[in-house]
């Protein structure tokens, strides 16, 4: 599944200095990866696209690592209706 994340940042510094580990995939529950990042030029928001298996894991991952750096929204995407979604990982060809 497709999970989309969208942050309200706080403290840009510590938030992108946080987010790094979450780019990087750095202690990430198995099957949870980010797979976009869109920031604003202003650094006071983000947009993620993430893949996993669930939206709680998605949760529990960017909460425990970017803490009280931003407020964060998430949702599950519609996967039968979005558009440019990438290619899952296990997709095959």
């Amino acid at each position: 599944m497709y999970v989309g994340v969208q942050h309200r940042i706080n403290d840009g510094e510590t938030a992108f200095a946080r987010g790094e580990a979450l780019l990087k995939g750095e202690g990430a529950p198995s099957g949870v990866r980010v797979r976009e990042f869109y920031p604003s030029q202003d650094r006071s928001a983000a947009t993620c696209l993430w893949e996993a298996d669930s939206l709680d894991a998605v949760r529990q991952y960017v909460e425990s690592t970017l803490g009280d750096s931003s407020e964060n929204t998430y949702f599950e995407i519609d996967a039968e209706n979005a558009l440019g979604l990438p290619e899952t990982a296990s997709a095959s060809v």
